[in-house]
């Protein structure tokens, strides 16, 4: 009787533990692909030069491997995540700072647009 208790309670919380596992990285690949995202548009409209997406796609692939060397073991630890959530909020930060300077490639011909002149 007690096998019959102890196999049910194991049906039920296996999926628990297994959705507890990857619940931590979707919240992580989903933020991922947000500024991602974030850094496509900036090209698309402008406000990122070629070189300032080209950084901050590294600093996104930095990110990804960090991801993949905490799970390497098959789990995240509380530590890692926090590391890695770290890292992505510096991430945004750089993002929104490289979008919102005065650095434009409105004519998307790889070169800084320069301001007009003022007489």
């Amino acid at each position: 009787m007690k096998a019959r208790k102890l196999i049910a309670a194991l049906v039920l919380v296996a999926p628990a533990l297994a959705f507890a596992q990857t619940g931590s990285t979707t919240r992580i690949d989903q933020r991922q692909a947000n500024q991602d995202a974030r850094i496509d548009q900036g090209v698309q409209s402008g406000a990122l030069t070629q070189k300032e997406a080209a950084r901050l796609d590294q600093g996104q692939t930095h990110v990804q491997n960090m991801e993949t060397k905490a799970l390497s073991d098959g789990k995240m630890t509380g530590k890692e995540r926090a590391r890695i959530e770290h890292a992505q909020d510096q991430q945004s930060q750089r993002i929104y700072r490289q979008k919102h300077d005065r650095q434009h490639d409105f004519n998307h011909d790889g070169r800084k647009d320069r301001p007009a002149r003022r007489h």
